[in-house]
């Protein structure tokens, strides 16, 4: 079997911004992670009604959700979403990427997050933060990738197929050269 390398992930590949039709194929990759993991706290899967809605609410705030496809396939999101609703926190995000069950490190979360970041920096994110459950060493690598510094950690704040779980949070802070405006 041919190794996988950067050029043959474009091959026939789009980075594109979220549509709303994209709902069931988002809702298929995220649902197999509630459902079989401990990467995200949700323990009920999500309809793609659901799944709609988030997007909305995402689109909805001008912030950035895109989508890596390859020969008509939906193999991986990310995007950013409000950190916290009140004003002050306004240029600050949160930011989440998740890759088709079988995707995962063949560089898709890269390529994925390389056009978040460029996107983030494009509409004037100041801050983004990204939660991980912990252990999770590949997300780790991916956020560090990009110049994220863990900044904290949660002890045991969830709990999820019979065991306590910590969250640690990566943070970047963009500044007038990475191109963000505040």
């Amino acid at each position: 079997m041919p190794s996988v390398t950067a050029d043959s992930l474009q091959m026939h590949a789009t980075i594109r911004p979220v549509r709303i039709d994209d709902c069931r194929a988002i809702a298929e990759i995220y649902n197999h992670y509630v459902q079989t993991s401990v990467i995200t706290f949700e323990e009920q899967a999500v309809s793609d009604e659901a799944m709609a809605q988030r997007i909305a609410d995402v689109q909805s705030y001008n912030l950035p959700w895109v989508i890596y496809e390859r020969n008509g396939v939906l193999l991986g999101y990310a995007y950013a979403t409000r950190w916290k609703p009140r004003s002050a926190y306004r240029y600050s995000v949160e930011i989440t990427v998740y890759t088709a069950p079988g995707a995962s490190g063949s560089g898709i979360g890269s390529i994925l997050y390389a056009e978040l970041f460029a996107r983030m920096k494009a509409c004037g994110v100041h801050a983004a933060v990204g939660g991980i459950a912990l252990p999770n060493a590949a997300s780790i690598a991916l956020h560090e990738k990009f110049g994220m510094k863990k900044i904290g950690e949660f002890h045991e704040i969830g709990f999820k197929q019979g065991q306590w779980l910590n969250v640690g949070y990566w943070q970047i802070v963009f500044d007038q050269q990475d191109g963000a405006s505040v």
